[in-house]
Protein backbone atom coordinates (compact mmCIF):
# COMPACT_ATOMS: atom_id res chain seq x y z
CA UNK A 1 0.00 0.00 0.00
CA UNK A 2 2.82 2.42 0.87
CA UNK A 3 4.53 1.92 -2.51
CA UNK A 4 1.43 3.39 -4.24
CA UNK A 5 0.76 6.04 -1.63
CA UNK A 6 4.18 7.73 -1.81
CA UNK A 7 4.03 8.57 -5.55
CA UNK A 8 0.46 9.83 -5.14
CA UNK A 9 1.50 12.16 -2.36
CA UNK A 10 4.39 13.44 -4.50
CA UNK A 11 2.06 14.16 -7.43
CA UNK A 12 -0.40 15.99 -5.18
CA UNK A 13 2.43 18.05 -3.67
CA UNK A 14 3.69 19.10 -7.11
CA UNK A 15 0.19 20.03 -8.23
CA UNK A 16 -0.32 21.97 -5.04
CA UNK A 17 2.96 23.85 -5.64
CA UNK A 18 1.90 24.73 -9.19
CA UNK A 19 -1.45 25.95 -7.88
CA UNK A 20 0.25 28.04 -5.21
CA UNK A 21 2.61 29.59 -7.76
CA UNK A 22 -0.30 30.22 -10.10
CA UNK A 23 -2.30 31.94 -7.36
CA UNK A 24 0.51 34.00 -5.86
CA UNK A 25 2.63 34.99 -8.85
CA UNK A 26 1.56 37.50 -11.50
CA UNK A 27 0.36 36.02 -14.78
CA UNK A 28 1.39 39.12 -16.72
CA UNK A 29 3.98 41.84 -16.13
CA UNK A 30 3.49 45.18 -17.84
CA UNK A 31 6.65 47.22 -17.48
CA UNK A 32 6.19 50.85 -18.53
CA UNK A 33 9.05 53.31 -18.95
CA UNK A 34 8.01 56.88 -19.67
CA UNK A 35 10.70 58.82 -21.48
CA UNK A 36 11.49 62.02 -19.52
CA UNK A 37 8.69 61.53 -16.97
CA UNK A 38 9.10 64.11 -14.23
CA UNK A 39 7.86 63.59 -10.71
CA UNK A 40 7.37 67.30 -10.16
CA UNK A 41 5.20 67.55 -13.30
CA UNK A 42 3.02 64.72 -12.02
CA UNK A 43 2.32 66.88 -8.97
CA UNK A 44 1.85 70.11 -10.93
CA UNK A 45 -0.58 68.53 -13.40
CA UNK A 46 -2.45 66.23 -10.99
CA UNK A 47 -5.64 68.40 -11.00
CA UNK A 48 -6.20 67.57 -14.68
CA UNK A 49 -5.65 63.82 -14.30
CA UNK A 50 -8.47 61.30 -14.09
CA UNK A 51 -8.87 58.80 -11.27
CA UNK A 52 -7.79 55.63 -13.13
CA UNK A 53 -4.41 56.57 -14.58
CA UNK A 54 -1.52 58.10 -12.65
CA UNK A 55 -3.74 58.75 -9.63
CA UNK A 56 -4.69 55.09 -9.44
CA UNK A 57 -1.04 54.06 -9.36
CA UNK A 58 -0.28 56.81 -6.84
CA UNK A 59 -3.17 56.04 -4.50
CA UNK A 60 -3.31 52.24 -4.71
CA UNK A 61 0.28 51.23 -5.43
CA UNK A 62 3.74 51.37 -3.93
CA UNK A 63 5.36 54.67 -4.93
CA UNK A 64 9.06 55.49 -4.76
CA UNK A 65 9.56 59.21 -5.28
CA UNK A 66 13.33 59.29 -5.88
CA UNK A 67 15.07 56.88 -8.24
CA UNK A 68 18.76 57.58 -8.77
CA UNK A 69 20.51 56.25 -11.90
CA UNK A 70 24.04 56.81 -10.61
CA UNK A 71 25.98 57.48 -13.81
CA UNK A 72 26.68 60.52 -16.06
CA UNK A 73 24.97 61.29 -19.38
CA UNK A 74 21.72 59.61 -18.46
CA UNK A 75 19.57 59.10 -21.57
CA UNK A 76 16.88 56.78 -22.98
CA UNK A 77 19.03 53.89 -24.23
CA UNK A 78 21.43 53.70 -21.27
CA UNK A 79 18.63 54.17 -18.72
CA UNK A 80 16.31 51.57 -20.24
CA UNK A 81 19.14 49.07 -20.44
CA UNK A 82 19.91 49.76 -16.77
CA UNK A 83 16.29 49.33 -15.70
CA UNK A 84 15.87 45.99 -17.47
CA UNK A 85 19.31 44.51 -16.72
CA UNK A 86 19.71 45.79 -13.17
CA UNK A 87 23.26 46.98 -13.82
CA UNK A 88 25.20 50.00 -15.09
CA UNK A 89 26.47 50.81 -18.62
CA UNK A 90 29.94 49.69 -17.54
CA UNK A 91 28.56 46.13 -17.56
CA UNK A 92 25.61 46.13 -19.97
CA UNK A 93 27.53 48.06 -22.65
CA UNK A 94 24.96 50.72 -23.60
CA UNK A 95 26.35 54.17 -22.80
CA UNK A 96 24.19 56.31 -25.13
CA UNK A 97 21.62 56.13 -27.92
CA UNK A 98 24.31 56.57 -30.54
CA UNK A 99 28.04 56.20 -31.05
CA UNK A 100 30.19 58.26 -33.40
CA UNK A 101 31.99 56.58 -36.30
CA UNK A 102 35.04 58.81 -36.72
CA UNK A 103 36.09 57.13 -39.98
CA UNK A 104 32.69 57.66 -41.60
CA UNK A 105 32.18 60.95 -39.70
CA UNK A 106 28.62 60.09 -38.72
CA UNK A 107 26.49 58.99 -35.78
CA UNK A 108 25.55 55.31 -35.62
CA UNK A 109 22.87 53.75 -33.43
CA UNK A 110 24.29 51.84 -30.50
CA UNK A 111 22.28 48.79 -31.66
CA UNK A 112 23.25 49.03 -35.36
CA UNK A 113 24.02 45.57 -36.77
CA UNK A 114 24.59 44.94 -40.48
CA UNK A 115 23.99 41.21 -39.98
CA UNK A 116 20.22 41.67 -39.71
CA UNK A 117 17.68 43.23 -42.04
CA UNK A 118 14.62 45.18 -40.96
CA UNK A 119 10.91 44.50 -41.34
CA UNK A 120 9.03 47.68 -42.34
CA UNK A 121 12.31 49.60 -42.08
CA UNK A 122 15.61 49.96 -43.89
CA UNK A 123 17.51 50.17 -40.60
CA UNK A 124 19.54 47.20 -39.41
CA UNK A 125 19.45 46.53 -35.71
CA UNK A 126 19.87 43.77 -33.15
CA UNK A 127 20.17 43.50 -29.33
CA UNK A 128 23.67 41.98 -29.54
CA UNK A 129 25.32 45.18 -28.26
CA UNK A 130 23.63 44.43 -24.94
CA UNK A 131 26.14 42.41 -22.92
CA UNK A 132 23.87 41.53 -19.98
CA UNK A 133 20.57 39.65 -19.79
CA UNK A 134 17.25 41.42 -19.28
CA UNK A 135 14.21 40.49 -17.22
CA UNK A 136 12.56 39.20 -20.38
CA UNK A 137 15.60 37.06 -21.16
CA UNK A 138 15.53 35.44 -17.72
CA UNK A 139 11.81 34.80 -18.03
CA UNK A 140 12.34 33.14 -21.40
CA UNK A 141 15.10 30.97 -19.97
CA UNK A 142 13.16 29.78 -16.91
CA UNK A 143 10.03 29.08 -18.97
CA UNK A 144 12.03 27.32 -21.70
CA UNK A 145 10.63 29.80 -24.20
CA UNK A 146 6.98 29.38 -23.21
CA UNK A 147 6.45 32.90 -21.83
CA UNK A 148 5.51 35.63 -24.30
CA UNK A 149 7.94 38.57 -24.20
CA UNK A 150 7.21 41.62 -26.38
CA UNK A 151 8.26 45.27 -26.39
CA UNK A 152 6.70 48.38 -27.96
CA UNK A 153 8.40 51.80 -28.02
CA UNK A 154 8.69 54.95 -30.13
CA UNK A 155 12.31 54.25 -31.12
CA UNK A 156 14.32 51.14 -31.90
CA UNK A 157 16.83 51.58 -29.09
CA UNK A 158 14.07 51.74 -26.47
CA UNK A 159 12.17 48.76 -27.90
CA UNK A 160 15.10 46.40 -28.46
CA UNK A 161 16.92 47.16 -25.20
CA UNK A 162 13.76 46.65 -23.13
CA UNK A 163 13.07 43.35 -24.94
CA UNK A 164 16.52 41.75 -24.80
CA UNK A 165 18.08 38.93 -26.78
CA UNK A 166 15.51 36.18 -26.30
CA UNK A 167 12.26 38.13 -26.68
CA UNK A 168 9.62 37.14 -29.21
CA UNK A 169 9.80 40.55 -30.89
CA UNK A 170 10.35 44.28 -30.34
CA UNK A 171 8.52 46.98 -32.31
CA UNK A 172 9.15 50.68 -32.92
CA UNK A 173 7.63 53.30 -35.22
CA UNK A 174 9.74 53.76 -38.33
CA UNK A 175 10.67 57.39 -39.02
CA UNK A 176 10.14 57.18 -42.76
CA UNK A 177 6.86 55.26 -43.21
CA UNK A 178 5.00 55.39 -39.87
CA UNK A 179 4.72 51.58 -39.69
CA UNK A 180 5.62 49.37 -36.76
CA UNK A 181 9.06 48.02 -37.58
CA UNK A 182 11.23 45.26 -36.16
CA UNK A 183 14.41 43.38 -37.01
CA UNK A 184 14.89 39.95 -38.58
CA UNK A 185 16.89 39.05 -35.48
CA UNK A 186 13.52 38.24 -33.91
CA UNK A 187 11.77 35.30 -35.56
CA UNK A 188 8.32 35.39 -33.97
CA UNK A 189 6.67 38.38 -35.63
CA UNK A 190 2.90 38.06 -35.11
CA UNK A 191 0.66 38.09 -38.19
CA UNK A 192 -1.64 40.66 -36.62
CA UNK A 193 1.13 43.28 -36.57
CA UNK A 194 1.31 42.96 -40.37
CA UNK A 195 -2.43 43.48 -40.54
CA UNK A 196 -2.22 46.45 -38.18
CA UNK A 197 0.47 48.05 -40.34
CA UNK A 198 -1.68 47.61 -43.42
CA UNK A 199 -4.88 49.03 -41.98
CA UNK A 200 -4.45 50.94 -38.70
CA UNK A 201 -0.89 52.26 -38.34
CA UNK A 202 -0.52 56.03 -38.18
CA UNK A 203 1.49 55.92 -41.40
CA UNK A 204 -1.76 55.21 -43.28
CA UNK A 205 -3.21 58.53 -42.13
CA UNK A 206 -2.40 61.34 -44.58
CA UNK A 207 -2.85 64.07 -41.96
CA UNK A 208 -2.97 64.51 -38.19
CA UNK A 209 -3.79 67.75 -36.38
CA UNK A 210 -2.72 68.36 -32.78
CA UNK A 211 -4.66 70.93 -30.76
CA UNK A 212 -5.14 71.15 -26.97
CA UNK A 213 -7.50 68.59 -25.46
CA UNK A 214 -8.55 71.10 -22.79
CA UNK A 215 -9.63 74.71 -23.13
CA UNK A 216 -7.11 75.96 -20.57
CA UNK A 217 -3.94 74.71 -18.87
CA UNK A 218 -2.50 76.35 -15.76
CA UNK A 219 -0.36 73.61 -14.22
CA UNK A 220 2.74 75.78 -14.66
CA UNK A 221 2.16 79.43 -13.65
CA UNK A 222 5.11 80.70 -15.71
CA UNK A 223 3.53 79.86 -19.04
CA UNK A 224 4.20 82.85 -21.29
CA UNK A 225 1.91 82.03 -24.20
CA UNK A 226 -1.49 81.47 -22.53
CA UNK A 227 -2.79 80.56 -25.95
CA UNK A 228 -3.87 77.37 -27.73
CA UNK A 229 -1.59 75.81 -30.31
CA UNK A 230 -2.11 73.93 -33.53
CA UNK A 231 0.32 71.61 -35.32
CA UNK A 232 -0.50 69.81 -38.55
CA UNK A 233 1.38 66.67 -39.59
CA UNK A 234 0.83 66.16 -43.31
CA UNK A 235 1.94 63.51 -45.74
CA UNK A 236 4.27 65.98 -47.46
CA UNK A 237 6.40 66.57 -44.34
CA UNK A 238 9.60 64.51 -44.68
CA UNK A 239 10.03 64.46 -40.89
CA UNK A 240 6.39 64.15 -39.83
CA UNK A 241 6.86 60.87 -37.97
CA UNK A 242 9.82 62.28 -36.06
CA UNK A 243 7.53 65.13 -35.04
CA UNK A 244 4.66 62.77 -34.21
CA UNK A 245 6.96 60.89 -31.84
CA UNK A 246 7.19 64.08 -29.76
CA UNK A 247 3.42 64.56 -29.67
CA UNK A 248 0.63 62.77 -27.77
CA UNK A 249 -0.19 60.79 -30.95
CA UNK A 250 2.75 58.43 -30.39
CA UNK A 251 1.38 57.36 -27.00
CA UNK A 252 -2.08 56.73 -28.45
CA UNK A 253 -0.50 54.72 -31.26
CA UNK A 254 1.47 52.62 -28.77
CA UNK A 255 -1.65 51.79 -26.75
CA UNK A 256 -3.52 50.95 -29.96
CA UNK A 257 -0.83 48.42 -30.91
CA UNK A 258 -0.79 47.06 -27.36
CA UNK A 259 -4.56 46.56 -27.62
CA UNK A 260 -3.94 44.34 -30.65
CA UNK A 261 -1.57 42.21 -28.59
CA UNK A 262 -4.18 41.87 -25.86
CA UNK A 263 -6.74 40.81 -28.44
CA UNK A 264 -4.72 38.08 -30.10
CA UNK A 265 -2.06 36.94 -27.61
CA UNK A 266 -2.90 34.54 -24.79
CA UNK A 267 -1.48 36.79 -22.12
CA UNK A 268 -1.86 35.31 -18.64
CA UNK A 269 -3.05 31.87 -19.83
CA UNK A 270 0.10 29.89 -19.00
CA UNK A 271 1.81 28.56 -15.89
CA UNK A 272 4.66 30.96 -16.58
CA UNK A 273 3.96 34.71 -16.70
CA UNK A 274 4.13 36.82 -19.84
CA UNK A 275 5.99 40.12 -20.19
CA UNK A 276 5.04 43.27 -22.08
CA UNK A 277 7.48 46.21 -22.08
CA UNK A 278 5.99 49.55 -23.14
CA UNK A 279 7.75 52.89 -23.57
CA UNK A 280 5.73 56.12 -23.67
CA UNK A 281 6.87 59.69 -24.33
CA UNK A 282 6.55 62.66 -21.93
CA UNK A 283 9.15 65.10 -23.20
CA UNK A 284 8.84 68.46 -24.89
CA UNK A 285 7.68 69.05 -28.44
CA UNK A 286 10.98 70.31 -29.81
CA UNK A 287 9.47 71.70 -33.01
CA UNK A 288 7.46 74.30 -31.11
CA UNK A 289 8.12 77.96 -31.82
CA UNK A 290 7.97 78.87 -28.13
CA UNK A 291 11.20 77.07 -27.09
CA UNK A 292 10.33 76.81 -23.43
CA UNK A 293 9.59 74.09 -20.90
CA UNK A 294 6.38 75.67 -19.63
CA UNK A 295 4.03 75.73 -22.61
CA UNK A 296 0.66 74.16 -23.14
CA UNK A 297 2.21 71.41 -25.26
CA UNK A 298 3.92 69.60 -22.37
CA UNK A 299 0.78 69.86 -20.23
CA UNK A 300 -1.34 68.45 -23.04
CA UNK A 301 1.12 65.56 -23.47
CA UNK A 302 0.80 64.67 -19.76
CA UNK A 303 -2.99 65.04 -19.80
CA UNK A 304 -3.32 62.66 -22.74
CA UNK A 305 -0.67 60.27 -21.39
CA UNK A 306 -2.75 59.87 -18.25
CA UNK A 307 -5.61 58.67 -20.48
CA UNK A 308 -3.33 56.15 -22.20
CA UNK A 309 -2.15 54.76 -18.85
CA UNK A 310 -5.81 54.35 -17.88
CA UNK A 311 -6.59 52.64 -21.18
CA UNK A 312 -3.68 50.22 -20.83
CA UNK A 313 -4.74 49.27 -17.31
CA UNK A 314 -8.31 48.69 -18.54
CA UNK A 315 -7.02 46.42 -21.32
CA UNK A 316 -5.06 44.37 -18.79
CA UNK A 317 -8.05 44.20 -16.46
CA UNK A 318 -10.41 42.94 -19.14
CA UNK A 319 -7.97 40.41 -20.60
CA UNK A 320 -6.18 39.06 -17.51
CA UNK A 321 -7.66 40.78 -14.45
CA UNK A 322 -5.62 43.37 -12.58
CA UNK A 323 -5.34 41.03 -9.60
CA UNK A 324 -3.18 38.83 -11.84
CA UNK A 325 -1.10 41.66 -13.35
CA UNK A 326 2.04 43.35 -12.03
CA UNK A 327 2.41 46.95 -13.26
CA UNK A 328 5.81 48.66 -13.13
CA UNK A 329 6.00 52.30 -14.22
CA UNK A 330 9.22 54.30 -14.10
CA UNK A 331 10.98 57.27 -15.66
CA UNK A 332 14.23 57.01 -17.61
CA UNK A 333 15.71 59.60 -15.30
CA UNK A 334 16.48 62.61 -17.47
CA UNK A 335 14.81 65.59 -19.11
CA UNK A 336 15.81 67.15 -22.42
CA UNK A 337 15.09 70.84 -21.93
CA UNK A 338 14.17 73.03 -24.88
CA UNK A 339 14.38 76.27 -22.92
CA UNK A 340 16.67 78.97 -24.30
CA UNK A 341 17.91 82.16 -22.74
CA UNK A 342 15.67 85.17 -23.44
CA UNK A 343 16.93 87.86 -25.77
CA UNK A 344 19.49 90.04 -24.04
CA UNK A 345 20.58 87.27 -21.64
CA UNK A 346 23.98 85.74 -22.29
CA UNK A 347 25.31 82.34 -21.22
CA UNK A 348 28.16 82.18 -18.74
CA UNK A 349 30.45 81.32 -21.63
CA UNK A 350 30.80 79.31 -24.82
CA UNK A 351 32.77 76.09 -25.23
CA UNK A 352 33.81 75.00 -28.74
CA UNK A 353 34.70 71.26 -28.78
CA UNK A 354 36.31 71.47 -32.25
CA UNK A 355 38.63 74.24 -31.16
CA UNK A 356 39.47 72.35 -27.97
CA UNK A 357 40.43 69.18 -29.84
CA UNK A 358 42.41 71.12 -32.47
CA UNK A 359 44.46 72.90 -29.82
CA UNK A 360 44.94 69.64 -27.94
CA UNK A 361 46.24 67.98 -31.11
CA UNK A 362 48.69 70.85 -31.69
CA UNK A 363 49.89 70.53 -28.10
CA UNK A 364 50.48 66.77 -28.50
CA UNK A 365 52.26 67.33 -31.82
CA UNK A 366 54.66 69.69 -30.05
CA UNK A 367 55.48 66.90 -27.61
CA UNK A 368 55.30 63.70 -29.67
CA UNK A 369 55.71 64.85 -33.28
CA UNK A 370 53.34 65.37 -36.21
CA UNK A 371 50.18 63.28 -36.56
CA UNK A 372 46.47 63.23 -35.80
CA UNK A 373 46.72 62.38 -32.12
CA UNK A 374 43.08 63.28 -31.47
CA UNK A 375 40.32 61.51 -33.40
CA UNK A 376 37.58 63.83 -32.21
CA UNK A 377 34.98 64.84 -29.66
CA UNK A 378 31.53 63.34 -29.11
CA UNK A 379 29.05 63.40 -26.24
CA UNK A 380 31.40 65.25 -23.86
CA UNK A 381 34.22 62.78 -24.54
CA UNK A 382 37.53 63.13 -26.36
CA UNK A 383 38.80 60.16 -28.37
CA UNK A 384 42.55 59.76 -28.85
CA UNK A 385 44.16 57.96 -31.80
CA UNK A 386 45.15 54.69 -30.13
CA UNK A 387 46.63 53.22 -33.30
CA UNK A 388 49.02 56.16 -33.76
CA UNK A 389 49.92 56.14 -30.06
CA UNK A 390 50.78 52.45 -30.27
CA UNK A 391 52.74 52.77 -33.52
CA UNK A 392 54.82 55.64 -32.11
CA UNK A 393 55.47 53.74 -28.86
CA UNK A 394 54.07 56.60 -26.81
CA UNK A 395 53.34 55.78 -23.19
CA UNK A 396 49.55 55.58 -22.86
CA UNK A 397 49.30 56.74 -19.26
CA UNK A 398 51.58 59.69 -19.97
CA UNK A 399 49.71 61.00 -23.03
CA UNK A 400 46.40 60.52 -21.24
CA UNK A 401 47.62 62.53 -18.23
CA UNK A 402 49.11 65.31 -20.33
CA UNK A 403 45.94 65.57 -22.44
CA UNK A 404 43.73 65.80 -19.36
CA UNK A 405 45.93 68.46 -17.78
CA UNK A 406 45.80 70.51 -20.98
CA UNK A 407 42.01 70.27 -21.38
CA UNK A 408 41.43 71.11 -17.72
CA UNK A 409 42.85 74.60 -18.35
CA UNK A 410 40.05 75.54 -20.78
CA UNK A 411 37.51 78.06 -19.54
CA UNK A 412 34.22 76.44 -18.65
CA UNK A 413 35.71 73.02 -17.88
CA UNK A 414 34.61 71.96 -14.42
CA UNK A 415 36.25 68.56 -14.22
CA UNK A 416 38.20 66.09 -16.37
CA UNK A 417 38.25 62.33 -15.83
CA UNK A 418 40.38 59.95 -17.89
CA UNK A 419 39.86 56.36 -18.96
CA UNK A 420 42.78 55.45 -16.71
CA UNK A 421 40.78 56.68 -13.75
CA UNK A 422 37.37 55.21 -14.53
CA UNK A 423 38.66 51.79 -15.64
CA UNK A 424 41.22 51.31 -12.87
CA UNK A 425 40.35 53.50 -9.90
CA UNK A 426 37.28 52.25 -8.05
CA UNK A 427 37.24 54.93 -5.38
CA UNK A 428 35.84 58.41 -5.00
CA UNK A 429 34.30 60.49 -7.75
CA UNK A 430 35.55 58.30 -10.62
CA UNK A 431 33.12 55.56 -9.56
CA UNK A 432 30.16 57.49 -10.98
CA UNK A 433 31.99 58.03 -14.27
CA UNK A 434 33.05 54.39 -14.39
CA UNK A 435 29.46 53.19 -14.10
CA UNK A 436 28.45 55.19 -17.17
CA UNK A 437 31.36 54.15 -19.40
CA UNK A 438 32.24 51.05 -21.36
CA UNK A 439 35.81 50.34 -22.43
CA UNK A 440 34.78 49.15 -25.90
CA UNK A 441 33.02 52.32 -27.04
CA UNK A 442 33.60 55.16 -24.56
CA UNK A 443 36.07 57.96 -25.13
CA UNK A 444 39.40 58.44 -23.38
CA UNK A 445 38.76 61.77 -21.66
CA UNK A 446 35.42 62.80 -20.16
CA UNK A 447 34.79 66.55 -19.81
CA UNK A 448 32.34 67.99 -17.34
CA UNK A 449 31.42 71.58 -18.19
CA UNK A 450 30.21 74.21 -15.77
CA UNK A 451 26.45 74.84 -15.62
CA UNK A 452 25.30 77.85 -17.61
CA UNK A 453 27.82 77.41 -20.41
CA UNK A 454 26.78 76.85 -24.03
CA UNK A 455 28.43 74.16 -26.12
CA UNK A 456 28.80 75.13 -29.79
CA UNK A 457 28.99 71.93 -31.87
CA UNK A 458 30.05 73.24 -35.25
CA UNK A 459 30.12 69.87 -37.05
CA UNK A 460 27.14 68.11 -35.48
CA UNK A 461 23.38 68.21 -35.94
CA UNK A 462 22.78 69.80 -32.53
CA UNK A 463 24.64 73.08 -32.92
CA UNK A 464 24.15 74.54 -29.44
CA UNK A 465 23.64 72.81 -26.12
CA UNK A 466 22.97 74.87 -23.00
CA UNK A 467 24.62 73.13 -20.06
CA UNK A 468 22.43 72.42 -17.09
CA UNK A 469 21.79 69.40 -14.94
CA UNK A 470 19.38 67.02 -16.66
CA UNK A 471 18.63 65.16 -13.42
CA UNK A 472 14.97 65.14 -12.38
CA UNK A 473 12.71 63.66 -9.74
CA UNK A 474 12.26 60.18 -11.18
CA UNK A 475 9.36 58.21 -9.68
CA UNK A 476 8.75 54.46 -9.65
CA UNK A 477 5.27 52.94 -9.31
CA UNK A 478 4.68 49.26 -8.48
CA UNK A 479 1.05 48.18 -8.66
CA UNK A 480 -0.49 44.72 -8.27
CA UNK A 481 1.26 41.45 -7.53
CA UNK A 482 0.13 41.57 -3.87
CA UNK A 483 1.96 44.89 -3.49
CA UNK A 484 0.69 46.96 -0.62
CA UNK A 485 0.23 50.69 -1.06
CA UNK A 486 2.88 52.91 0.46
CA UNK A 487 4.70 56.19 -0.21
CA UNK A 488 8.49 55.85 0.02
CA UNK A 489 10.63 58.99 0.01
CA UNK A 490 14.11 57.56 0.51
CA UNK A 491 16.39 57.42 -2.52
CA UNK A 492 16.56 54.08 -4.30
CA UNK A 493 18.76 52.91 -7.19
CA UNK A 494 17.53 52.18 -10.70
CA UNK A 495 19.57 48.98 -10.53
CA UNK A 496 17.25 47.70 -7.77
CA UNK A 497 14.21 47.59 -10.07
CA UNK A 498 15.08 44.44 -12.04
CA UNK A 499 16.05 42.33 -8.98
CA UNK A 500 12.77 43.39 -7.33
CA UNK A 501 10.65 42.34 -10.31
CA UNK A 502 12.59 39.08 -10.52
CA UNK A 503 11.94 38.47 -6.82
CA UNK A 504 8.20 39.03 -7.30
CA UNK A 505 8.20 36.66 -10.30
CA UNK A 506 10.32 34.08 -8.43
CA UNK A 507 12.92 33.92 -11.18
CA UNK A 508 16.63 34.63 -11.28
CA UNK A 509 17.60 38.30 -11.61
CA UNK A 510 19.45 39.32 -14.80
CA UNK A 511 22.97 37.90 -14.90
CA UNK A 512 24.81 41.19 -14.25
CA UNK A 513 22.51 42.44 -11.46
CA UNK A 514 24.18 42.74 -8.07
CA UNK A 515 21.64 44.62 -5.94
CA UNK A 516 19.13 42.95 -3.66
CA UNK A 517 15.36 43.46 -4.10
CA UNK A 518 13.89 46.56 -2.53
CA UNK A 519 13.42 46.12 1.20
CA UNK A 520 9.63 46.61 1.01
CA UNK A 521 9.43 43.18 -0.66
CA UNK A 522 11.84 41.17 1.48
CA UNK A 523 11.09 42.50 4.95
Amino acid sequence: MNKWLAPLIAVLAVNSLHAQQSNDSPKLVISIVVDQLRGDYLQFFSPIFGEKGFKRLMNEGLVYHRVEFGFPNVGPAASIATIYTGTYPYYHGIVADKNFDFEARREVSVIHDDAYLGNYTTNRYSPLALSASTLGDELKIISEGKSDVFAIAPDAEEAILSAGRYADAAFWLDNSNGKWATTTYYKNVPWYVDRYNTSQAIGNNPEKVWTPAMTFYNGIPYNQTNAPFKYTFTKGDYDRFIKIKQSPFINTEITDLAATFFEYEDFGKRIYPDFLAVTYYAGNYKFSNSYDDFGWEIQDIYYRLDKEIERLLDLADKKVGLKNVLIILSSDGYYDSVATLPEGFKPAGEFYPNRCTSLLNMYLMAIYGSGNWVEGYYNEQIYLNKKLIENQNVNWDEILRKSAEFVARFSGVQDVVTAGQWFVDDRGRSVDFRRGMNKKISGDIFIELQPGWSVINENQNIKTDYMRSKAILSPLFIFGGNTRKEQVYREIKATEIAPTVAFILRIRPPNAATDAPLQEFIR
